[in-house]
């Protein structure tokens, strides 16, 4: 009895630690992403006032999105044998996929044309250039094997 005890006490802390590291690491990355933003858009301070608050509802809403997404599970991705699930099955997941997508889509959207309303066009173009660097930048430092 006293082996399983440590088995699953050891199994417990070890799952803890990875999910109190892997979300230090998402902590690390946000935290990276917005210095990395402020850098590259080098708002005014009164741009800076209305910025902020459009990104921070923007990321809260797809990020909502994303773990509503992920606590349901559906995702094509996810299904192993495609081979087991009858057509209507794969049907549903192909279209549960396109659902999220369009949710997705339908979020960057609305937050474009708030940021659009707010900004100059030149600075909501400069944020979606820093965006896009910012993944390329963020997937070459994990490439090489920096966090950070």
């Amino acid at each position: 009895m006293k082996p399983i005890l440590v088995f699953l006490f050891l199994s417990f802390t070890s799952c803890f630690a990875f999910a109190q590291n892997h979300q230090g690491n998402h902590q690390d990355i946000e935290n990276y992403k917005i210095t990395y933003l402020k850098e590259k858009l080098d708002l005014t301070a009164a741009e800076d006032k209305i910025f902020w608050p459009i990104y921070n509802s923007w990321q809260s809403e797809q990020g909502a999105l994303r773990k509503e997404r992920k606590g349901k599970m559906i995702s094509f991705r996810k299904s192993t044998d495609i081979e087991s699930l009858s057509d209507t099955e794969v049907q549903q997941l192909i279209q549960n996929e396109l659902n999220f997508k369009q949710r997705d889509l339908d979020i960057e959207k609305k937050y474009y044309n708030k940021l659009k309303s707010s900004l100059p066009i030149k600075t909501v173009g400069k944020y979606y250039r820093a965006q896009e660097t910012f993944k390329r930048e963020l997937l070459s430092r994990y490439r090489d094997g920096r966090k950070s």
